[in-house]
């Protein structure tokens, strides 16, 4: 089965074809700023201005037409609603044009599933750190369920919002993992409650530190150091529970190696097996898309075959991992 995955739910807009587990196509195009964070309404008019360009070049890349293609999908939450609603209709035209069957895909199961395509992980404690999300995940009762996660905002947009704060442009998190190198560490607040996580206050006390002249470099490391341990506890103490003994780092910030080596050392001395998704995968792509798709599609789960439901397809911006059923997964 050869599947178009379109990805859109934030930043980047990406289109994959998949061809079962052969990737044939992997485009990708990001909205940038040099100062602040995203604006959705101009994120949404860069998606708008390159999702064709980007077809033709994943269609040639894949060296085949879209009337090859047997199923298109779509990142159908949660996310930006202006990002999203780009995606949806691209999504929703070809399908329509060329008589094809349309998949919605929740964008956070197309990363814990493309994490799985990509490692050996069977069925691992996913650390699920992106730009909004920060969450603890594992498959328990035929469902993905939310063990720990951020009260507030995800561990990515944190950083995000505190290279804002110190003038580092967007996105933040490569800057922040580079500058981290050169700094120290100075003492900063550690929150944890339960099986949950706050980053909120912590960065504004950086970016306090900061206006009284404390150095980027150890605000850097220090904020790495603190939010990565943060996340590191509470895995742990997901391990424990569920008796798991796998854990899988994805999302963008994944591609930060200070992470994957602080999650290799606690996997370590518990006898546990740590992966990473691979750097070039760890960010938003459409490979994830397609590669949910599939096996939706396979599972008959939230396809949309009629002209009618292809039309009545919409975005769900709101839509959490817990509330994705996986008929896909046999236990």
């Amino acid at each position: 089965m050869i599947c178009l995955g379109i990805e859109s739910t934030a930043h980047t807009i990406g289109i994959g074809i998949l061809d079962n587990k052969k990737i044939l196509s992997d485009q990708r195009s990001m909205y940038t700023t040099e100062k602040g964070g995203i604006i959705p309404s101009e994120a949404a008019l860069h998606h708008k201005k390159v999702k064709k360009e980007l077809l033709s070049k994943a269609l040639e890349e894949a060296k085949l037409n879209v009337k090859d293609v047997d199923l298109i999908s779509f990142s159908q939450g949660p996310g930006l609603s202006p990002s999203l609603l780009i995606g949806k209709e691209f999504a929703k035209y070809l399908a329509l044009k060329y008589n094809k069957p349309l998949a919605g895909v929740n964008h956070l199961c197309g990363h814990l599933e493309e994490g799985k395509f990509f490692t050996k992980a069977k069925d691992p404690v996913f650390v699920f750190v992106s730009g909004a999300n920060t969450q603890i995940i594992a498959h328990e009762g035929n469902k993905y369920r939310v063990f720990g996660e951020a009260l507030s905002v995800g561990l990515g947009n944190a950083l995000d919002k505190f290279g804002r704060g110190v003038g580092l442009g967007f996105p933040a998190g490569p800057k922040i993992e580079q500058l981290a190198k050169k700094g120290k560490y100075i003492e900063i607040p550690y929150v944890v409650k339960g099986m949950d996580v706050e980053f909120s206050g912590i960065v504004t006390h950086c970016i306090n530190l900061y206006k009284k002249g404390v150095a980027v470099e150890d605000l850097c490391y220090s904020l790495q150091e603190t939010g990565f341990a943060m996340l590191i506890e509470v895995t742990e103490r997901a391990l424990a529970h569920t008796g798991k003994n796998e854990a899988l780092l994805i999302g963008g910030v994944a591609a930060n190696q200070r992470f994957v080596e602080m999650l290799n050392t606690m996997c370590n001395d518990r006898g546990a097996k740590a992966y990473a998704c691979p750097l070039k995968y760890s960010g938003d792509n459409g490979v994830q898309i397609a590669i949910a798709g599939i096996m939706q599609y396979k599972s008959g789960y939230n396809i949309f075959k009629t002209k009618q439901q292809i039309g009545n397809a919409d975005i769900n911006p709101n839509w959490r991992i817990d509330g994705v059923e996986t008929p896909w997964i046999r236990k």
